[in-house]
Order: structure tokens, then sequence, then C-alpha cells
């Protein structure tokens, strides 16, 4: 058997152990992260349906609108207030009319000299996962995480940029946005994709041999937030000295997206329906194999119970039993046709029922009995008890 096969029925081994109690819990931890992810989920369904969609120019309105409410009710608006725009991005550079810093504020692709203001480039090693012909290395590494089959390096520059509404030029307004602390997935444009095979080398050979990984291409990749590119901002604005910027919410999962609201609303309805289905359906299935798992073993319990009690009564009736053996059995002085059948020592004295054989001692008999499923030594009949028969 292979580690693989001898990893697999261990892993069986401990699913079904305690008859599927480890199953169970483990369903359950995923129902309850269901329902927590669900909660999450709705709420941020929510969020985005009532934040107002608008454009860059009417956030100036939007806001002042804003500021003068929470005056009128004598509150802050530090926080500021959760917005939708859909704009254009544009380097921060063009729009502050710094010409001088213009160039230096454009990140511009290594292998295509696409403009953008985000350049994330990537460097993937692909190894090979053949076990050679020593190939129990090979299957024990299997058993870790895929890093073994690849490792990459990646590096992410961006320069300040902002969003301005489409087809307007000169921008008179325009939104920072404020990377900071942000973790949200960003929607990078691939803009160059290369594999580049690795010749092989007698090390690699040798790597080969003994099973070990050894690397047969690198994957180059470079991906950028182009300028020009259409993008929808989620985010908490908040104005500064007549200057707008919008930052990530960490309760949301969007931040920069391709998407528009529509598309954003039908997406987090259709995640929200998944996660409630999918936390109902294996809570009632956790549910399930824990009670089953439960009843099991306090069946098997009772079992173990009733049977501790039944050997100690077999026990003390056989300290009795033994007590009573007259002298010539013991001694051993018993006619061959007398002796018990499983011991050949003692005399017969115990008749099992309900076959009636009477060919064990009493204390082979009281061994037969606490078998799981007692038989009878001559006609294998099931049998429940046994009787002690005296000669008068």
């Amino acid at each position: 058997m292979s580690v693989h096969d001898q990893a697999a029925a261990a892993a069986v081994k401990l699913a079904m152990a305690a008859d599927g109690a480890l199953v169970g819990l483990a369903l359950a931890y995923i129902a309850v992260r269901s329902i927590f992810m669900f909660k999450a989920k709705s709420s941020a369904l929510h969020k985005i349906n009532d934040a107002p969609s608008l454009r860059v120019s009417d956030l100036r309105s939007l806001i002042s609108l804003s500021s003068e409410s929470n005056v009128n009710s004598d509150q802050s608006d530090d926080d500021g207030k959760l917005v939708i725009i859909r704009g254009t991005v544009e380097a921060k550079s063009a729009v502050e009319g710094n010409w001088k810093s213009l160039r230096a504020n454009i990140l511009s692709a290594h292998e295509s000299a696409e403009k953008g203001v985000i350049l994330q480039r990537t460097q993937t090693c692909i190894y090979n996962e053949w076990r050679g012909f020593f190939g129990w290395t090979g299957d024990l590494r299997s058993i870790f995480p895929r890093y073994w089959k690849e490792q990459d390096s990646s590096s992410l520059r961006m320069v300040p940029f902002v969003v301005v509404e489409a087809g307007r030029w000169p921008q008179p307004e325009y939104v920072n946005v404020n990377m900071d602390g942000s973790r949200h997935p960003l929607p990078l444009v691939t803009v160059y994709h290369h594999l580049q095979p690795v010749n092989a080398t007698p090390l690699t050979f040798l790597q080969a041999l003994f099973g070990h990984p050894y690397p047969v291409g690198v994957l180059d990749e470079e991906k950028i937030l182009p300028l020009g590119k259409d993008i929808t901002a989620v985010g908490v604005c908040s104005s500064k000295d007549g200057i707008f910027e919008i930052k990530s919410c960490k309760d949301l999962p969007y931040f920069l997206s391709d998407m528009t609201k529509d598309q954003m609303l039908v997406d987090l309805a259709f995640k929200t329906k998944v996660l409630l289905w999918s936390g109902v359906v294996l809570g009632s299935f956790a549910v399930g194999v824990l009670g089953y798992a439960a009843v099991r073993n306090w069946n098997r319990w009772k079992e173990r119970r009733h049977h501790r009690q039944v050997q100690q009564q077999n026990a003390s009736a056989s300290n009795e039993a033994d007590s009573q053996v007259s002298a010539d059995e013991e001694t051993g002085d018993v006619p061959d046709g007398q002796l018990c059948v499983i011991c050949l020592m003692r005399r017969r004295r115990s008749a099992f029922v309900p076959c009636g054989h009477l060919v064990c001692c009493q204390r082979c008999a009281l061994s037969v009995e606490r078998d799981l499923a007692p038989k009878c030594p001559v006609c294998r009949q099931s049998i429940h008890s046994s009787v002690m028969i005296y000669d008068s």
C-alpha cells in the first residue's frame, strides 16, 4: 500500500471514529461558518443597496447636504459617508496640474510599456511532480500543501491616483483613492504573460531519479490598473479642505471593481442564498450525524456496562461453583467418558440451555457463556445459559 492509500485509510478511520462524531463536528463547524458569512454578506448587501450611486460631480452636493444635516443634529461627520462612485482612473498629478512630476507619477509596464497607476509583477517557478524511481520521497512531500509544486515572487507598485468623471476635460472634480489598509482584490488587467521552459541539466536528472521536485518552467506575468479604465469605487467618502477622498470599508467585499452597483447586488444576493442554504443543509446533516453518533455511543456504553455486570455475576457464580466442586474433580480422578470436552481435566457438571448437552465443567461452561455469541461446543446451537447438574 502506497503512502497515499495509507493516508486515505487513516483519514477514513479518523473520520469514522466515534461513529462519525468527528464528521458531524466538522459539518457543524462549516455550517456555523456559513451562517456567520451569510450574516456578513447580508449586511454588506443592505449597505450597498442603501448607498447612493452617483457621479463625481454630484459628490459636493451630497457631502454638503450630509454636513448640514449633521450640524443641525449636533453630530460630526469625521467618518464620512458610504457612497458608490463610477468613474475613470487617472493619475493624481494629471488633475492637480503638476506637469513637472507627471512622468514620475505614472508607472509603465516593463514588457508592454502600457501606462498605469498600479503595477504588479509575478514570477512563478513551476516544479514537476514525477516521483522518480525512489518515489517514496515524492509521496511524503505530496501530503504537504501545494507550495512544493510552485513557488512565486510578487512585487506591487502603485502611485497616487484619483477617480474622475468620464468624458469631461479638464476634470473640475475628482476623488482621491486612499489604498491604505485595503486588502480587497484589485481590477487589474494582464498585459504580459509568458511561460519560459527551463533547460534540463545533469542535476535535474538526479533530482528526478530520487523523486525531488525540479523546475520545468518560469511564468512571468504583469498586471496593471491602466489609465482611463472605468471602475466603481465603493467606500467611505469624506471631504477635507474641499478635496474628496474615498477609502475602503472593511465590512464590504468590494472597494475597486469592474462591476456596477446592480451587478454587485446580484452577485451578493446569489452568494447570500448559497451561504444560507449551505448552512441550513450542512447544519441539518450535522445534527443528524451527531444525533446518530450520540445514540450509537449511548447504546454501546449501555451494552458495555451490561456486559461488565454479566461478567461480574458470572465471576461470582464461577467462584461459587468452584467451591462446590468435589475433591475428586479437582484431583483429576475422573473417568475418561466424563471429562470436560474443553479442558479435559474436570468432570462434566453443566448442561447447556436449550440444547441440553452435558459436555463441560462449570468453569468452561461459564467461559463459553461469556462469548459474544455463545454456542454449544457439540451441536453449535446458540445457548443463553447453563445449568449445574448434580449426581444426587
